[in-house]
C-alpha cells in the first residue's frame, strides 16, 4: 500500500490544531448532579477520544472510584462544584499516562491547598495557569513532530520497495513512542520527588515516636531498679531485726 506522506503529516498537524483544553468559563457556575457532570464532560471531550462511538469519557462508576481513592473530594448533598469538575479534567488527562497512586500524589497537595480555599488564588487559578502554556506547547510539539517525521523519512532506504513505506511509518511511530516513554519516566521521577518531603516528614515523626518509646522504656527500667533496691533494703532491715 502506498502512503501519501504529505497527506499523513498534514493530517497529524491538523489534528494537533484541534486539541483544546476545557475553558473554565465554559464550566457551569452552579453545582451539578453527577449526571450533569458526565454530560458536560462528554460534550467537551468526546472529539478527543480515539473511538468517539465507543470510548467512555466519564461514568458514574469512575467518579465514585476517584472519590474512594481520594482523588476527588466528596460531593456536597450529591452535587459537584466547578472545582470538582476542574479536578476531574486533570484526572482525565493524567489517567492515560499515570497510575491512580501517582495521580493521588500529584493532586493531593493541590486539593489540600486550593480546593474551595476561599482565597483569591484557588483551584481555578491553578488550572488557568497550568493550561496557559497550551498554545506554545502545541506549537513546539508540531515542530518536534515535523522533525521526527522527516528523520523517519530518511530511514529504511535499502529496505524492499514494497515494505519501505510501512517501515518508514514504523520508524516514525518508534520515534514518537520513545519520546513518550522518556517523558513518562521524567514525570514519574518528578511525582516521586513531590512525595519525598511527605515521606521524609513521616520518617522524622516515626523517629520521634521511637525516641519517646525508648525514653518510656528507660523510665520503666529505672522504676524497676528502684523497686529492687527498696526490696533489698527491706530485706536487709528484716535480717538485721532477726539477728
Amino acid at each position: 500500500m502506498t502512503i501519501d506522506h504529505n497527506d499523513l503529516l498534514n493530517s497529524i498537524l491538523a489534528s494537533l490544531d484541534r486539541v483544546r483544553c476545557i475553558d473554565p468559563d465554559d464550566i457551569p457556575g452552579i453545582d451539578l448532579y453527577m449526571d450533569q457532570v458526565t454530560t458536560f464532560m462528554e460534550g467537551q471531550l468526546r472529539s478527543s477520544v480515539r473511538f468517539p462511538g465507543e470510548d467512555k469519557i466519564l461514568t458514574k462508576t469512575m467518579i465514585n472510584n476517584y472519590a474512594k481513592n481520594d482523588l476527588l473530594p466528596p460531593p456536597v448533598k450529591k452535587k459537584y462544584s466547578k472545582e470538582h469538575v476542574l479536578l476531574l479534567i486533570f484526572i482525565y488527562y493524567y489517567k492515560g499516562i499515570l497510575s491512580i497512586g501517582d495521580i493521588q500524589k500529584l493532586l493531593k497537595p493541590i486539593t489540600e491547598q486550593f480546593f474551595q480555599s476561599g482565597g483569591d488564588f484557588n483551584l481555578e487559578s491553578v488550572y488557568r495557569e497550568a493550561f496557559s502554556m497550551e498554545k506554545d506547547q502545541v506549537e513546539a510539539l508540531k515542530a518536534d513532530v515535523i522533525q521526527k517525521f522527516k528523520a523517519a523519512e530518511g530511514t529504511f532506504q535499502d529496505a524492499p520497495e514494497e515494505s519501505r513505506d510501512f517501515l518508514k511509518q514504523f520508524s516514525f511511530i518508534c520515534a514518537l513512542s520513545f519520546d513518550v516513554y522518556l517523558k513518562k519516566l521524567l514525570i514519574e521521577k518528578l511525582v516521586d520527588q513531590l512525595a519525598e518531603p511527605e515521606g521524609a516528614e513521616k520518617k522524622e515523626k516515626d523517629k520521634e515516636k521511637e525516641k519517646a518509646k525508648d525514653k518510656e522504656k528507660d523510665k520503666d527500667k529505672e522504676k524497676e531498679k528502684d523497686k529492687d533496691k527498696d526490696k533489698e533494703k527491706e530485706k536487709d532491715k528484716a535480717d538485721a531485726s532477726g539477728s
